[in-house]
Protein backbone atom coordinates (compact mmCIF):
# COMPACT_ATOMS: atom_id res chain seq x y z
CA UNK A 1 0.00 0.00 0.00
CA UNK A 2 0.94 3.50 -1.06
CA UNK A 3 1.93 5.72 2.19
CA UNK A 4 1.40 9.52 2.65
CA UNK A 5 4.70 9.76 3.67
CA UNK A 6 4.95 12.22 6.77
CA UNK A 7 1.41 12.43 7.21
CA UNK A 8 1.46 8.72 7.22
CA UNK A 9 4.04 8.07 9.21
CA UNK A 10 2.39 10.41 12.10
CA UNK A 11 -0.68 8.33 11.67
CA UNK A 12 1.26 4.96 11.96
CA UNK A 13 3.30 6.25 15.57
CA UNK A 14 0.22 7.71 17.08
CA UNK A 15 -1.63 4.40 16.22
CA UNK A 16 1.07 2.51 17.63
CA UNK A 17 0.50 4.47 20.77
CA UNK A 18 -2.93 4.36 20.83
CA UNK A 19 -3.76 0.61 21.26
CA UNK A 20 -1.98 0.79 24.27
CA UNK A 21 -4.33 3.15 25.61
CA UNK A 22 -7.52 3.03 26.69
CA UNK A 23 -10.14 4.47 28.57
CA UNK A 24 -12.50 2.75 31.05
CA UNK A 25 -16.27 4.10 30.11
CA UNK A 26 -19.00 3.27 32.60
CA UNK A 27 -22.71 3.26 31.57
CA UNK A 28 -25.66 3.02 33.16
CA UNK A 29 -25.51 -0.98 32.45
CA UNK A 30 -22.14 -2.12 30.82
CA UNK A 31 -18.54 -1.42 31.85
CA UNK A 32 -17.06 -0.15 27.99
CA UNK A 33 -13.34 0.34 27.01
CA UNK A 34 -12.99 3.79 24.92
CA UNK A 35 -10.06 3.02 22.62
CA UNK A 36 -8.21 5.54 20.21
CA UNK A 37 -7.82 4.12 16.61
CA UNK A 38 -5.90 6.78 15.39
CA UNK A 39 -5.46 10.35 15.48
CA UNK A 40 -4.25 13.11 13.52
CA UNK A 41 -7.16 14.27 11.65
CA UNK A 42 -8.50 17.90 10.74
CA UNK A 43 -11.94 17.29 10.24
CA UNK A 44 -13.37 13.55 9.39
CA UNK A 45 -16.74 13.91 7.94
CA UNK A 46 -17.56 10.28 6.91
CA UNK A 47 -17.09 7.03 7.87
CA UNK A 48 -17.48 3.71 5.60
CA UNK A 49 -16.10 -0.23 6.04
CA UNK A 50 -15.08 -1.99 3.13
CA UNK A 51 -15.90 -5.58 3.13
CA UNK A 52 -11.82 -6.31 4.15
CA UNK A 53 -12.39 -4.27 7.21
CA UNK A 54 -10.38 -1.35 6.49
CA UNK A 55 -12.24 2.27 7.02
CA UNK A 56 -12.58 4.91 4.54
CA UNK A 57 -12.30 8.44 6.18
CA UNK A 58 -13.75 11.48 4.21
CA UNK A 59 -12.33 15.04 5.47
CA UNK A 60 -14.11 17.71 4.75
CA UNK A 61 -11.01 19.71 3.32
CA UNK A 62 -11.21 17.28 0.36
CA UNK A 63 -9.14 14.30 1.25
CA UNK A 64 -10.26 11.04 1.19
CA UNK A 65 -8.01 7.84 3.60
CA UNK A 66 -7.92 4.37 4.08
CA UNK A 67 -6.98 2.74 7.61
CA UNK A 68 -5.93 -0.33 6.73
CA UNK A 69 -4.48 -2.70 10.19
CA UNK A 70 -2.80 1.32 11.54
CA UNK A 71 -2.09 2.56 8.56
CA UNK A 72 -3.04 5.21 6.81
CA UNK A 73 -3.26 5.94 2.40
CA UNK A 74 -4.71 8.73 0.72
CA UNK A 75 -6.92 7.94 -1.91
CA UNK A 76 -6.50 9.66 -5.00
CA UNK A 77 -9.05 10.92 -7.07
CA UNK A 78 -11.01 13.03 -4.84
CA UNK A 79 -13.66 15.18 -6.44
CA UNK A 80 -13.06 18.98 -6.32
CA UNK A 81 -14.90 20.30 -3.41
CA UNK A 82 -15.80 23.99 -2.40
CA UNK A 83 -14.20 23.72 1.20
CA UNK A 84 -15.50 26.61 2.49
CA UNK A 85 -17.36 27.27 5.92
CA UNK A 86 -19.30 23.81 6.28
CA UNK A 87 -18.78 22.74 2.66
CA UNK A 88 -16.24 20.37 1.31
CA UNK A 89 -15.94 16.14 0.79
CA UNK A 90 -19.04 14.98 3.52
CA UNK A 91 -20.66 12.11 3.85
CA UNK A 92 -19.61 8.28 2.20
CA UNK A 93 -21.33 5.46 1.49
CA UNK A 94 -21.00 2.07 -0.11
CA UNK A 95 -23.42 0.13 -2.22
CA UNK A 96 -25.22 -2.49 -0.28
CA UNK A 97 -24.05 -4.84 -3.09
CA UNK A 98 -20.42 -3.86 -2.71
CA UNK A 99 -19.01 -7.27 -3.01
CA UNK A 100 -20.43 -7.80 -6.29
CA UNK A 101 -17.72 -6.64 -9.34
CA UNK A 102 -20.87 -5.15 -11.14
CA UNK A 103 -21.94 -3.37 -7.97
CA UNK A 104 -18.56 -2.19 -6.11
CA UNK A 105 -19.24 1.37 -6.11
CA UNK A 106 -18.44 4.28 -3.63
CA UNK A 107 -20.71 6.75 -3.16
CA UNK A 108 -19.73 10.49 -1.90
CA UNK A 109 -21.72 13.55 -1.35
CA UNK A 110 -19.87 16.73 -1.42
CA UNK A 111 -20.55 20.79 -2.04
CA UNK A 112 -19.92 20.77 -5.40
CA UNK A 113 -18.17 24.30 -6.48
CA UNK A 114 -19.79 26.11 -9.77
CA UNK A 115 -18.73 24.96 -13.09
CA UNK A 116 -18.76 26.23 -16.17
CA UNK A 117 -22.97 26.78 -17.95
CA UNK A 118 -24.26 26.13 -14.15
CA UNK A 119 -27.07 28.57 -12.22
CA UNK A 120 -25.91 30.56 -9.90
CA UNK A 121 -22.80 31.06 -7.83
CA UNK A 122 -20.77 29.07 -4.92
CA UNK A 123 -21.75 25.59 -4.59
CA UNK A 124 -24.62 23.14 -4.06
CA UNK A 125 -24.95 19.38 -2.31
CA UNK A 126 -23.73 16.69 -5.11
CA UNK A 127 -23.48 13.02 -5.30
CA UNK A 128 -20.87 11.15 -7.08
CA UNK A 129 -20.14 7.39 -7.45
CA UNK A 130 -16.37 5.67 -8.44
CA UNK A 131 -14.86 2.54 -7.99
CA UNK A 132 -12.09 2.16 -5.80
CA UNK A 133 -8.72 0.53 -7.75
CA UNK A 134 -5.60 0.52 -6.10
CA UNK A 135 -6.43 3.19 -3.53
CA UNK A 136 -7.80 5.44 -6.69
CA UNK A 137 -11.25 6.22 -7.67
CA UNK A 138 -11.40 5.65 -11.26
CA UNK A 139 -15.09 5.67 -13.31
CA UNK A 140 -16.56 8.19 -11.53
CA UNK A 141 -19.76 9.43 -11.97
CA UNK A 142 -21.43 12.49 -11.00
CA UNK A 143 -24.89 11.41 -10.20
CA UNK A 144 -27.02 14.56 -8.41
CA UNK A 145 -26.56 18.08 -8.34
CA UNK A 146 -28.97 20.28 -6.57
CA UNK A 147 -28.97 23.18 -9.15
CA UNK A 148 -28.79 26.01 -8.53
CA UNK A 149 -25.42 26.82 -6.80
CA UNK A 150 -25.52 29.10 -3.92
CA UNK A 151 -22.97 31.03 -2.40
CA UNK A 152 -23.80 30.80 1.37
CA UNK A 153 -21.49 28.35 2.78
CA UNK A 154 -23.65 26.64 5.74
CA UNK A 155 -26.10 23.70 5.59
CA UNK A 156 -25.27 21.48 3.09
CA UNK A 157 -26.54 18.23 4.29
CA UNK A 158 -25.30 15.64 3.47
CA UNK A 159 -25.92 12.24 4.15
CA UNK A 160 -26.52 9.07 2.27
CA UNK A 161 -27.78 5.91 3.04
CA UNK A 162 -29.70 2.74 1.42
CA UNK A 163 -32.22 1.49 1.94
CA UNK A 164 -33.69 -2.49 1.50
CA UNK A 165 -35.01 -1.68 -1.62
CA UNK A 166 -31.48 -0.64 -2.95
CA UNK A 167 -32.89 3.05 -3.51
CA UNK A 168 -30.35 5.80 -2.13
CA UNK A 169 -31.04 8.99 -0.16
CA UNK A 170 -29.37 11.92 0.52
CA UNK A 171 -30.05 15.18 2.97
CA UNK A 172 -29.84 18.70 1.38
CA UNK A 173 -30.29 21.68 3.91
CA UNK A 174 -31.66 24.83 3.50
CA UNK A 175 -28.73 26.24 2.47
CA UNK A 176 -29.18 29.56 4.72
CA UNK A 177 -32.57 30.82 3.39
CA UNK A 178 -34.86 29.06 5.48
CA UNK A 179 -37.90 31.43 3.48
CA UNK A 180 -37.12 29.33 0.12
CA UNK A 181 -37.67 25.92 2.17
CA UNK A 182 -41.27 25.28 1.80
CA UNK A 183 -41.26 26.15 -1.73
CA UNK A 184 -40.72 23.04 -3.75
CA UNK A 185 -39.27 23.97 -6.69
CA UNK A 186 -35.79 24.13 -4.91
CA UNK A 187 -33.88 21.30 -3.34
CA UNK A 188 -33.38 23.42 -0.07
CA UNK A 189 -34.31 21.41 3.16
CA UNK A 190 -35.29 17.90 1.65
CA UNK A 191 -34.58 14.68 1.46
CA UNK A 192 -34.36 12.99 -2.21
CA UNK A 193 -34.57 9.43 -3.34
CA UNK A 194 -32.47 8.16 -6.35
CA UNK A 195 -31.77 5.10 -7.31
CA UNK A 196 -28.22 3.26 -7.23
CA UNK A 197 -27.27 4.67 -10.80
CA UNK A 198 -28.86 8.23 -9.76
CA UNK A 199 -32.03 7.76 -12.05
CA UNK A 200 -35.02 8.41 -10.54
CA UNK A 201 -37.56 5.89 -9.05
CA UNK A 202 -40.84 5.75 -10.35
CA UNK A 203 -42.94 5.97 -6.97
CA UNK A 204 -41.33 8.79 -5.72
CA UNK A 205 -44.03 11.54 -4.58
CA UNK A 206 -43.42 14.24 -7.03
CA UNK A 207 -42.71 12.45 -9.82
CA UNK A 208 -44.66 13.95 -12.85
CA UNK A 209 -45.17 17.32 -11.25
CA UNK A 210 -43.68 20.13 -13.37
CA UNK A 211 -43.50 22.24 -11.16
CA UNK A 212 -41.18 19.90 -8.94
CA UNK A 213 -38.28 17.93 -9.15
CA UNK A 214 -38.93 14.19 -9.12
CA UNK A 215 -36.14 13.55 -6.99
CA UNK A 216 -37.37 14.65 -3.91
CA UNK A 217 -38.84 12.49 -1.42
CA UNK A 218 -39.42 14.55 1.62
CA UNK A 219 -39.65 18.38 2.63
CA UNK A 220 -39.16 20.92 5.06
CA UNK A 221 -35.88 20.12 7.20
CA UNK A 222 -33.32 22.60 8.11
CA UNK A 223 -30.11 20.76 8.36
CA UNK A 224 -29.74 16.89 8.68
CA UNK A 225 -26.17 15.66 9.54
CA UNK A 226 -27.79 12.13 10.64
CA UNK A 227 -29.67 9.06 8.67
CA UNK A 228 -29.75 5.67 9.33
CA UNK A 229 -31.69 2.63 8.29
CA UNK A 230 -33.38 1.15 11.61
CA UNK A 231 -32.91 -2.72 11.70
CA UNK A 232 -36.12 -4.79 11.20
CA UNK A 233 -38.87 -1.77 10.05
CA UNK A 234 -36.47 -0.40 7.77
CA UNK A 235 -37.77 2.90 8.64
CA UNK A 236 -35.61 6.00 7.49
CA UNK A 237 -34.15 8.08 10.76
CA UNK A 238 -32.50 11.50 10.27
CA UNK A 239 -31.95 14.10 12.54
CA UNK A 240 -31.32 17.98 12.12
CA UNK A 241 -29.41 20.60 13.31
CA UNK A 242 -32.52 23.25 14.84
CA UNK A 243 -31.77 27.18 15.56
CA UNK A 244 -31.04 27.63 18.94
CA UNK A 245 -33.26 24.98 20.10
CA UNK A 246 -35.43 22.86 18.42
CA UNK A 247 -32.93 19.95 17.03
CA UNK A 248 -35.12 17.30 15.89
CA UNK A 249 -35.23 13.46 15.23
CA UNK A 250 -37.37 12.32 12.51
CA UNK A 251 -38.88 9.36 10.66
CA UNK A 252 -38.85 10.24 6.84
CA UNK A 253 -41.75 8.96 5.24
CA UNK A 254 -42.67 9.73 1.32
CA UNK A 255 -43.81 13.05 0.37
CA UNK A 256 -44.25 14.15 4.18
CA UNK A 257 -43.48 18.00 5.56
CA UNK A 258 -41.59 18.56 8.09
CA UNK A 259 -42.24 21.97 8.73
CA UNK A 260 -39.05 24.23 9.12
CA UNK A 261 -39.46 27.12 9.28
CA UNK A 262 -43.32 27.43 9.74
CA UNK A 263 -42.75 25.33 13.02
CA UNK A 264 -40.27 24.74 15.47
CA UNK A 265 -38.94 24.23 19.09
CA UNK A 266 -36.18 26.51 18.44
CA UNK A 267 -35.54 30.39 18.13
CA UNK A 268 -32.85 32.47 16.32
CA UNK A 269 -29.59 32.99 17.51
CA UNK A 270 -30.02 36.13 19.13
CA UNK A 271 -33.20 34.92 20.75
CA UNK A 272 -36.19 36.66 18.88
CA UNK A 273 -38.96 34.27 17.42
CA UNK A 274 -39.17 32.69 14.15
CA UNK A 275 -42.48 31.55 14.87
CA UNK A 276 -44.40 31.09 17.74
CA UNK A 277 -46.20 27.40 15.93
CA UNK A 278 -44.63 24.27 17.10
CA UNK A 279 -47.06 22.63 15.64
CA UNK A 280 -50.15 23.15 12.28
CA UNK A 281 -52.37 20.66 10.17
CA UNK A 282 -50.51 18.57 7.71
CA UNK A 283 -47.19 19.37 8.95
CA UNK A 284 -44.89 16.41 10.85
CA UNK A 285 -43.89 16.59 14.49
CA UNK A 286 -40.43 14.98 15.33
CA UNK A 287 -40.26 12.30 17.45
CA UNK A 288 -38.51 13.99 19.99
CA UNK A 289 -36.37 17.59 19.82
CA UNK A 290 -33.71 18.81 21.70
CA UNK A 291 -33.84 21.79 23.28
CA UNK A 292 -31.01 23.40 24.36
CA UNK A 293 -29.66 22.28 21.21
CA UNK A 294 -26.99 19.57 20.92
CA UNK A 295 -26.32 20.17 17.32
CA UNK A 296 -26.66 16.75 16.58
CA UNK A 297 -24.43 15.41 13.80
CA UNK A 298 -24.03 11.14 12.85
CA UNK A 299 -26.14 8.24 14.21
CA UNK A 300 -26.26 4.60 13.95
CA UNK A 301 -28.37 2.00 14.63
CA UNK A 302 -26.85 -1.02 16.99
CA UNK A 303 -27.26 -4.49 15.80
CA UNK A 304 -26.29 -7.80 17.11
CA UNK A 305 -25.43 -8.12 20.99
CA UNK A 306 -22.05 -6.92 20.77
CA UNK A 307 -23.07 -4.38 23.25
CA UNK A 308 -25.32 -6.95 25.85
CA UNK A 309 -28.75 -5.29 26.23
CA UNK A 310 -27.97 -2.54 23.83
CA UNK A 311 -29.57 -4.04 20.28
CA UNK A 312 -32.00 -1.67 18.44
CA UNK A 313 -30.76 1.53 20.44
CA UNK A 314 -29.66 4.58 18.69
CA UNK A 315 -26.26 6.44 18.75
CA UNK A 316 -26.68 10.12 18.19
CA UNK A 317 -23.86 12.43 18.29
CA UNK A 318 -23.19 15.91 19.44
CA UNK A 319 -20.86 18.72 17.97
CA UNK A 320 -21.87 21.22 21.07
CA UNK A 321 -21.88 19.03 23.92
CA UNK A 322 -18.50 17.25 22.82
CA UNK A 323 -20.55 13.77 23.74
CA UNK A 324 -22.37 10.80 22.32
CA UNK A 325 -25.25 9.84 23.32
CA UNK A 326 -27.80 6.56 23.63
CA UNK A 327 -30.92 6.21 22.87
CA UNK A 328 -33.29 3.70 23.52
CA UNK A 329 -36.08 2.62 21.24
CA UNK A 330 -39.38 1.12 21.46
CA UNK A 331 -41.23 1.15 17.77
CA UNK A 332 -41.22 4.54 17.08
CA UNK A 333 -40.82 6.28 20.44
CA UNK A 334 -37.47 6.83 22.59
CA UNK A 335 -38.43 5.73 25.68
CA UNK A 336 -34.93 6.97 27.59
CA UNK A 337 -31.83 8.47 26.64
CA UNK A 338 -28.26 8.18 28.07
CA UNK A 339 -25.14 10.99 27.72
CA UNK A 340 -21.81 8.64 26.94
CA UNK A 341 -18.53 10.23 26.31
CA UNK A 342 -19.02 13.50 27.77
CA UNK A 343 -16.03 15.83 26.14
CA UNK A 344 -14.78 13.51 23.86
CA UNK A 345 -15.01 15.73 21.00
CA UNK A 346 -17.25 17.07 18.68
CA UNK A 347 -18.70 13.62 17.29
CA UNK A 348 -19.09 13.84 13.92
CA UNK A 349 -19.47 10.24 12.15
CA UNK A 350 -20.83 7.03 14.21
CA UNK A 351 -20.25 3.50 12.41
CA UNK A 352 -20.51 -0.29 13.16
CA UNK A 353 -18.11 -1.83 12.20
CA UNK A 354 -18.08 -5.65 10.30
CA UNK A 355 -16.18 -6.46 13.83
CA UNK A 356 -19.22 -5.24 15.74
CA UNK A 357 -17.83 -2.53 17.43
CA UNK A 358 -19.17 1.05 17.29
CA UNK A 359 -16.59 3.30 15.67
CA UNK A 360 -16.73 7.11 16.59
CA UNK A 361 -15.10 10.28 14.57
CA UNK A 362 -14.42 13.67 16.07
CA UNK A 363 -13.07 16.84 15.36
CA UNK A 364 -11.07 19.17 17.75
CA UNK A 365 -9.55 16.33 17.99
CA UNK A 366 -9.64 15.08 14.99
CA UNK A 367 -9.91 11.23 16.11
CA UNK A 368 -11.16 8.03 15.59
CA UNK A 369 -12.27 5.46 18.26
CA UNK A 370 -13.90 2.68 18.96
CA UNK A 371 -16.17 1.08 22.23
CA UNK A 372 -15.22 -2.01 23.35
CA UNK A 373 -17.03 -4.37 26.27
CA UNK A 374 -14.92 -4.55 29.37
CA UNK A 375 -15.29 -7.40 31.69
Amino acid sequence: MRRLLSLVIFFTLMTTQAFAQSVQVETESLRLKLELVVEGFDSPWGMAFLPDGSLLVTERAGKLYRIVDGDVAAVRGVPDVWDNGQGGLLDIELHPMFDKPEKNWVYLTFSSPLEDGEPGRGANTALMRARLKDNQLVDQQLLFKALPNYPESRHFGSRVVFDREGALYVTIGDRGDRDQVQRLDNYRGKTIRLNDDGSVPADNPFVGDSNTPDEIWSTGHRNPQGLALQPGTGLLWSHEHGPKGGDELNIVRKGINYGWPLITYGVNYSGTSITRQTAAPGLEQPVIHWTPSIAPSGMAFITGDTYEGWRGNLLVGSLKFRQLRRLQIDGTQVTHQETLLDGIGRVRAIEQGPDGLIYIATESPGRIYRLVPSQ
